[in-house]
């Protein structure tokens, strides 16, 4: 079956309320291609090697957390940017790309599709004053080690996390997917035992140092993984086409 590409459009854009949303970038559809949809082809960021595997799909969209066309960046189409087009025009695919929205929902969201694949229990936002709070807070079903977590982390998505040792075992614990290091004064501030995140910085080794809190570095790409896939296989129910999501391995 084939849905029209407006339609699908319209669905993702309502269901990830991605209008209410302020972002760094353009939510939905970044670039135009076929009026129908049949196969979608999701990963996490529209790197032209997610494109060529894209295009070997036949896929009519590609759908991704990480697109084009960010604030501050060059505006010239040259260089990788021509080339990722040029692939995208030239076999006539469509990219969606969510963002924020991504983040924040919550069913399909990055964050709370990582509690799932970890185990962790919601309790709420990282941020409760904040509306648009994007990390969450939650536990653990039974307290764990810092190690024995990290060795959970490390199964679950398929690499070693860096790891900053806290004082005691994780109980309660605060998590952001992506490049969110920078909550970790959230986290802290949250009283939790641990906080998750992709990235690390240099002064996120002596924050969680100096309060004795367990801090994670389990990757930018690996922690984004679950909520493009979600997101896929919702609109791939809803419209009854194909979904296949290729993860392209980035260690950062």
């Amino acid at each position: 079956m084939a849905v029209a590409l407006t339609t699908l459009i319209e669905e993702a854009d309502r269901y990830l309320n991605s209008a209410k949303i302020s972002d760094y970038c353009p939510n939905g559809l970044q670039v135009e291609g076929r009026s129908q949809v049949g196969r979608i082809v999701s990963g996490v960021t529209a790197s032209q090697a997610l494109l060529d595997a894209a295009v070997e799909a036949q896929a009519d969209v590609v759908l991704v957390h990480h697109g084009y066309f960010w604030k501050n960046e060059d505006p010239r189409v040259i260089g990788i940017k021509q080339r990722r087009l040029k692939t995208l025009l030239t076999h006539d695919v469509s990219l969606l790309a969510y963002h924020l929205p991504l983040d924040v929902h919550p069913e399909v969201g990055n964050n709370v599709q990582l509690a799932r694949m970890l185990g962790l229990i919601v309790e709420g936002p990282l941020e409760p004053d904040n509306p648009r709070s994007v990390g969450l807070v939650g536990s653990l079903d039974t307290p764990l080690a810092p190690a024995e977590f990290m060795q959970r982390i490390q199964t679950v998505l398929g690499r070693e996390p860096l790891m900053i040792e806290g004082s005691g075992p994780i109980r309660r614990i605060a998590w952001c997917t992506g490049g969110a290091q920078g909550y970790i004064d959230q986290a802290v501030a949250a009283d939790v035992d641990a906080y998750l995140t992709g990235e690390v910085s240099e002064p996120t080794v002596h924050i969680a140092r100096e309060n004795g809190l367990s801090f994670f570095a389990a990757g930018h790409h690996a922690t984004e993984r679950y909520g493009v896939q979600a997101l896929g296989e919702y609109l791939a129910k809803r419209f009854a086409v194909e979904h296949l999501f290729i993860d392209c391995p980035n260690p950062a």
